[in-house]
């Protein structure tokens, strides 16, 4: 079959590769019928991510059709469409009972981390009964590729763990893929003031387009000052961090009004200052999370029921023997005005 293979820090190759086969009584091998890349897999090839070694498969986003199952899954059978979660959970094990999934004992985010990913045309996932979500009839399954990771993501880890609240002010810093899907979902809770941050304007148009009450060009290094002006000097209830840079977590610092939580969700790769000679007599909580895709039932709901609408960050399409003009597209995105990219297989 077709892979995308990372082969070390800035290097990449799409293979042939032996079609993946069951190995434990809970796996299912699906066919992939369409996937995506993830700022995250960009966050690979920078050699930010240590625990993805060369030779492995990209990817943990995908929706396709199970071709095997073994004996030990109950939930699905051959034939079936299904969602597939970019976290596996045995959902037995002390963590994935406290339901935190992202640090299951034989899971966690391991598809295309430490075990091969779904940018191939099969991928082998373990605990499918509770790894997989059945499409419903008559869903639009390229839409539903951004509930495998983008969706839950943003709503995990930027609007609940920042406790998002009606009427509270909020800032998310960074306007790509992660940081719009936290501003759709962030909606879900009735904000007085959504404010995008970022250093494009053609991102920052997206973010209005998709419902944020103000945005701001950080280009002039000014950011601050202007959130500090849309809030009545007091900064925001909620600063999220939605790019996974140095810089922008401090910027989360500095707009934080007291009493207030930053939410980190970016990926980050070196160290981050925390300016505690600030901050230590401000009353404000700062969370970190791994989504755990607890809420993608809850998603798959408001998708259905046309609560939101995540085939909106979609902007390009490829074929998986063009992944590698997808790769390009992806990395360019402030050239190619780039958001999520399908990529069929």
């Amino acid at each position: 079959m077709k892979a995308l293979v990372y082969k070390g820090p800035g290097l990449k190759a799409l293979e042939d590769r032996p079609k993946p086969e069951l190995q434990a009584p809970g796996d299912a091998v699906v066919r992939i019928l369409k996937t995506t890349i993830c700022g995250t897999d960009l966050h690979i090839l920078k050699g930010d991510v240590p625990t993805c070694t060369p030779g492995r498969i990209l990817g943990h986003e995908g929706v396709g059709v199970v071709e095997t199952v073994g004996a030990g899954v109950t939930a699905f059978r051959p034939g079936d469409h299904v969602l597939i979660s970019c976290i596996s959970s045995c959902g037995k094990c002390e963590n994935c009972r406290r339901g935190m999934y992202s640090h299951c004992a034989s899971g966690g985010w391991i598809l295309g981390n430490t075990i091969d990913g779904t940018q191939a045309e099969y991928v082998r996932i373990p605990h499918a009964d509770t790894s997989l979500y059945p499409i419903p009839a008559g869903a639009d399954e390229e839409a539903l590729v951004m509930l495998s990771d983008i969706l839950p993501t943003g709503f995990e880890c930027g609007v609940l763990n920042g406790k998002v609240a009606p009427g509270s002010t909020v800032a998310i810093v960074g306007a790509g893929p992660i940081g719009l899907a936290t501003l759709l979902t962030a909606q879900f809770y009735s904000p007085s003031q959504i404010i995008l941050i970022d250093l494009d304007d053609a991102r920052l148009e997206v973010a209005r387009r998709f419902g944020a009450t103000h945005t701001v060009n950080s280009t002039d290094g000014k950011a601050a000052e202007a959130v500090l002006a849309l809030t009545g000097g007091r900064g925001v209830d909620v600063s999220i961090e939605a790019v996974g840079i140095p810089a922008t977590f401090v910027l989360c610092q500095d707009i934080v009004a007291p009493g207030g939580t930053i939410a980190n969700i970016g990926v980050h790769g070196h160290p981050a200052e925390l300016h505690l000679e600030r901050l230590w007599s401000q009353n404000i909580a700062i969370t970190t999370r791994l989504v755990d895709t607890v809420s993608t039932p809850m998603l798959l709901k408001t998708v259905q029921a046309r609560k939101v609408d995540p085939a909106r960050l979609i902007t390009h399409r490829f074929k998986l023997d063009q992944v590698m003009d997808a790769y390009d597209t992806f990395g360019r995105a402030a050239q190619t005005h780039a958001l999520k990219v399908i990529i069929e297989a």
